[in-house]
């Protein structure tokens, strides 16, 4: 197997988990401060990803030059994650999924100021065609509100939250001195839990811990386990080896995702004309992932 089918695998599992956190997320984002959250999560998946990293490839002291580094990379994520639980609470888990999907679009534009990663015509058009299809199912395949362009408030500070995301994937590849993908996620993982717990400290506080909803630890250990420690990992991994367009496309299969998920979960399947917009998300994604 080719260095890029093993980055193509991992994207593949990246988007089946990450998908996760919107179903869980949604649940429990109404119990909980988005920060207190993020902050017991990264937490968390800092010590898994450091027991990892002890046991796997072992921690050199040259991973931790340049500090700042991991500073620029937990930011990003910590701003992501952070907005995606706070726009959780009034978007539809498949919506803001939809809402995710606009990143590669983005990340191509970065990858392109940082790393002159030229994305072709082709490329562009899957951009747009996926653009389309996440537009689509965002407005809930309403045309008038589409043309009116009406995105809900939830849906918008999400978006925020995936150009942090958008960035991250770049700087990865721009920053990445030749430290392993799980010790490089180490030091993003532990600059972000860092970061989001100095944010959120009066949130922490405040959180009454003892009596919070099952769903939320729930939605804490998934978080933290699949769709924190294993995709940081996995993107790391990814980005090393694909162009940061192609690496990002996979965000195209989260609605797909996350619709299972829901159903999985006992909430229904969306309605029929949705599932229209879904599908030019996949068509985007197959034309992405074509060879040149």
């Amino acid at each position: 197997m080719t260095d890029a089918l093993r980055g193509h695998l991992a994207m593949l599992t990246f988007s089946g988990l990450i998908a996760g956190s919107f179903a869980l997320g949604s649940m429990a984002a109404p119990s909980i401060a988005p920060t207190a959250l993020n902050a017991v999560r990264f937490i968390l998946a800092s010590v898994l990803l450091g027991g990892l990293a002890l046991v796997w490839t072992g921690i050199e002291r040259k991973a931790f030059a340049a500090p700042w580094r991991y500073l620029l990379m937990g930011a990003s994520m910590g701003i992501y994650f952070v907005l995606m639980f706070e726009g959780l609470k009034t978007a539809e888990p498949v919506s803001a999924s939809a809402v995710f999907t606009l990143t590669p679009i983005i990340s191509g534009a970065f990858g392109y100021v940082m790393l002159r990663q030229i994305t072709t015509r082709r490329m562009a058009l899957a951009l747009a065609v996926g653009a389309c299809g996440a537009l689509w199912v965002i407005f809930r395949a309403d045309w008038g509100a589409f043309l009116r362009f009406q995105v809900g408030r939830g849906e918008m500070i999400y978006f925020v939250g995936c150009v942090a995301h958008a960035i991250y994937t770049p700087m990865v590849r721009l920053l990445n001195r030749g430290e392993p993908a799980v010790v490089f996620s180490l030091g993003a993982m532990s600059a972000a839990a860092l970061l989001v717990t100095i944010a959120g400290w009066q949130d922490i506080i405040a959180t009454d811990w003892a009596n919070l909803p099952t769903i939320v630890w729930i939605t804490i250990a998934y978080t933290a386990v699949f769709a924190t420690a294993i995709t940081f990992v996995l993107l790391q991994y990814a980005s090393l080896r694909l162009p940061s367009a192609k690496v990002m496309a996979y965000t195209y299969l989260t609605p797909s995702w996350v619709i299972l998920w829901q159903a999985s979960l006992g909430h229904g399947l969306p309605a029929g004309l949705v599932i229209v917009g879904i599908g030019l998300t996949i068509l985007a994604l197959g034309m992405l992932l074509k060879e040149e």
